[in-house]
């Protein structure tokens, strides 16, 4: 249930092995968080548990490319930029000490976006190894490789009840009802809404608004094509180029229901105000803008595995803003945790890299706590 990334990632792993029905409640498929990313790949993103599936996906990305025929990554370096006390303590603190990140003097991170300004930049470092990434490429392969591979796809299609019948799970729609033994919830913000149709305990996940913008970037101004996608190190904005405009964001977290949210224009001011304070770009003129909604556990560590409790009811889900760059290992890892295999040997190497642990990704199968640890 889902069709965004996560849903037809781990569909089309599962189709490997058997029959596979996607519901998508919407009558388009990736129609909100997939369709609205700022798309990126970002070695040492995220807490242990996703940036050891950040790590695991590199080479699954690159093999996908090659299924595909065409890149779904191209290189653009993340640049982190701190311009107080607060934003240069994390930087040192949480950022520099990753193995990905190097340091960078204000000069040299002024040389790699010259749009800075900088009288007012205290610190900076980068991620060399950070790319762009195509969210709606990877989806249609994914997309394209399930129906290959014998799936079935409903768009239009809500659930409107979920319970046990006999040793399976009956789905019912408005139209008619799916029996199945398996039933894989990787729908979002809606995946509490769907445990609770189950009668489930939810897990407590939070759909957070993040809003983008396309802004004008004025004649003259410092900014090329292959700039770096620059971040605040407080997280208060991130900019980068988009075609020759600039997209910004002004990096919220507010807490929303799930559904279709809309821009705020005070959003959009307040990522231009902050862009603006500490760059020379002047930026003023938006195209266009949206708002998408970033789903986390309480621990914000994805949320894969059963319900003890309630046997061939699986969770894929609370990808936050981790979801396009984590889907090929943490699909491949789900598909495997659902059919009950060994999990692939180069994400559990990864997560030993990382010095966590597979019980760290898989939290909801611990025990039997409805909330993940």
């Amino acid at each position: 249930m889902g069709g965004g990334i996560a849903g037809m990632s781990v569909a089309a792993e599962l189709a490997r092995s058997g029959p596979v029905v996607l519901l998508e409640g919407e009558a388009e498929l990736a129609k909100h968080t997939t369709g609205r990313s700022a798309a990126s790949y970002i070695p040492g993103h995220g807490p242990p548990p996703a940036r050891a599936l950040v790590a695991a996906s590199k080479r699954r990305f690159d093999d996908l490319a090659d299924e595909a025929g065409h890149p779904f990554l191209r290189p653009r370096p993340v640049l982190h930029v701190a311009h107080d006390e607060h934003e240069e303590r994390i930087l040192r603190d949480e950022v520099l000490p990753l193995d990905a990140v190097r340091e960078l003097s204000p000069d040299e991170a002024v040389a790699r976006w010259p749009a800075l300004r900088r009288d007012v930049l205290r610190a900076a470092a980068v991620v060399e190894d950070a790319q762009d990434a195509d969210p709606l490429g990877l989806h249609q392969h994914y997309r394209r490789t399930l129906r290959a591979r014998g799936g079935e796809i409903r768009t239009g299609t809500p659930v409107t009840a979920l319970e046990r019948h006999g040793a399976s799970w009956r789905v019912r729609t408005p139209a008619d009802h799916l029996d199945a033994d398996t039933v894989v919830l990787a729908a979002g913000a809606w995946t509490d809404r769907l445990l609770a149709l189950a009668g489930v305990e939810p897990v407590g996940l939070r759909p957070l608004r993040r809003t983008i913008a396309i802004v004008r970037v004025p004649d003259g101004a410092p900014v090329r094509r292959d700039d770096p996608f620059v971040v605040s190190a407080g997280e208060r904005w991130y900019a980068k180029p988009e075609g020759e405009h600039l997209l910004v964001s002004p990096s919220e977290e507010t807490p929303a229901e799930p559904g279709d949210p809309r821009p705020d224009e005070l959003d959009i001011a307040r990522a231009l105000e902050h862009v603006n304070a500490v760059t020379t770009l002047g930026l003023r003129s938006v195209v266009t803008s949206w708002t998408g909604l970033r789903t986390f556990a309480p621990d914000r560590s994805l949320v894969i595995g059963d319900r003890p409790d309630h046997p061939g009811l699986h969770l894929f889900a609370g990808q936050g803003g981790s979801g396009i760059e984590t889907a090929p290992a943490a699909a491949a890892l789900a598909a495997t945790v659902i059919r009950g295999d060994a999990p692939p040997a180069d994400v559990l190497a990864a997560l030993e890299d990382e010095g966590t642990t597979l019980d760290a990704v898989l939290a909801t199968r611990v025990g039997a706590s409805p909330t993940p640890r």
